[in-house]
């Protein structure tokens, strides 16, 4: 049962910044609300002051300068998987949102929500580590932009500062001869395992120039995967297909996998290569 709270309804960053300095603890912004109403109503937080920033202007628009995505941090996921300019330039993107959850939520549901809610079975974050995106956080004095291996900390956990509110997604879109791939794996609605890969080819296509590997929903928290990285980039591509198993080894350690009702952690490890070179060569095929 959903216990009362008070509703705040500020109409700046500013002043959003300043109810959480004020409250403290006590006090969540509140978006779209799929993930953080739920666990209240099953009595897993509370909260006396939930801080409604729908309200807020310009934090819900796309738009492409300079060779990167800007993503409101207020965009529901129904909006990113429609937006144009993201069907464009950043289909693996779209391709993701039109499998987050369900219909209801995804119409309803904010990519920053997702992000700062950092549940472990969560997509998006995996995917954008792998584009190499950052947070844009803002708090009443300032502004700074955090990469995406550095905001995810933990299960449920960013590195967001008490009174910081993540504003925008920054997502650089891939140049020519690359590719991109994110795919997961599960028989829940939230996905056991997830892989991104994101990778461009060398002028004449024969070898790996630079690649970016990120794995999740394995362990508690997104996680690049540089080791991996390591291993496959500057190789030819017939012997970097070679190295996928090696590759994949690695990854699934980096997971941190977590032996639940989703699977082993030996299980979910193996998944991880599996995925890892599904993805890579899906990648090499878009270049």
């Amino acid at each position: 049962m959903l216990r009362r709270f008070r509703l705040e309804e500020p109409e700046t960053v500013r002043e959003v910044s300043e109810l959480l300095a004020r409250f403290g603890e006590s006090a969540k912004v509140y978006a779209g609300g799929t993930e953080l109403l739920l666990a209240m109503k099953e009595g897993l937080v509370q909260y006396e002051r939930l801080i409604n920033v729908k309200k807020l202007k310009g934090l819900n628009e796309v738009k492409l300068d300079n060779g990167t995505a800007h993503i409101g941090t207020l965009c529901t996921h129904r909006q990113l998987e429609t937006a144009p300019v993201l069907q464009q330039r950043l289909p693996a993107l779209v391709k993701l949102e039109k499998n987050v959850a369900n219909v209801r939520v995804r119409q309803v549901g904010t990519l920053g929500g997702n992000l700062c809610f950092a549940e472990p079975h969560a997509d998006p974050g995996i995917l954008l580590m792998a584009l190499g995106a950052k947070m844009v956080a803002e708090k009443s004095s300032s502004k700074r932009e955090i990469t995406a291996e550095a905001f995810f900390v933990d299960a449920y956990e960013t590195c967001l500062e008490a009174d910081e509110m993540l504003t925008e997604i920054q997502v650089p879109v891939p140049k020519a001869k690359s590719g991109v791939a994110y795919l997961k794996f599960g028989y829940l609605e939230r996905p056991s395992v997830g892989v991104a890969v994101a990778l461009t080819l060398s002028d004449d296509g024969k070898s790996v120039g630079d690649i970016k590997i990120a794995v999740g929903c394995a362990g508690p928290a997104p996680k690049s995967v540089p080791e991996s990285e390591a291993i496959l980039k500057g190789k030819s591509t017939d012997e970097a297909v070679h190295r996928l198993a090696e590759a994949g080894e690695v990854a699934g350690r980096a997971a941190r996998a977590i032996s639940d009702l989703h699977g082993s952690q030996e299980y979910k490890e193996h998944i991880v290569g599996v995925l890892l070179k599904r993805a890579f060569q899906n990648a090499v095929s878009q270049c």
